[in-house]
């Protein structure tokens, strides 16, 4: 079974958000613009969204980006 097939219905819209917006900006969305594309105004439960994700290994946070943190998809 692959991991995808343990995402909720939220996670998958919050990977074709990051997927969409890599490939539109060539970086990574933020939490607030993950949150707008998916219509979440809590940043902590995009937030709670992404540290599932990353248990997972659907993306990895330890990248950085500027001042904070960036997210890449494992290749």
């Amino acid at each position: 079974m692959l991991v995808k097939d343990h995402l909720t219905e939220r996670q998958e819209r919050i990977l074709k958000c990051i997927r969409d917006w890599i490939a539109e900006h060539g970086e990574a969305p933020s939490v607030r613009e993950i949150g707008r594309a998916v219509g979440l105004s809590s940043k902590s439960s995009v937030a709670y969204q992404l540290d599932r994700m990353e248990q997972l290994g659907v993306i990895d946070r330890s990248v950085r980006r500027g001042r904070g943190r960036g997210i890449a998809l494992p290749r």
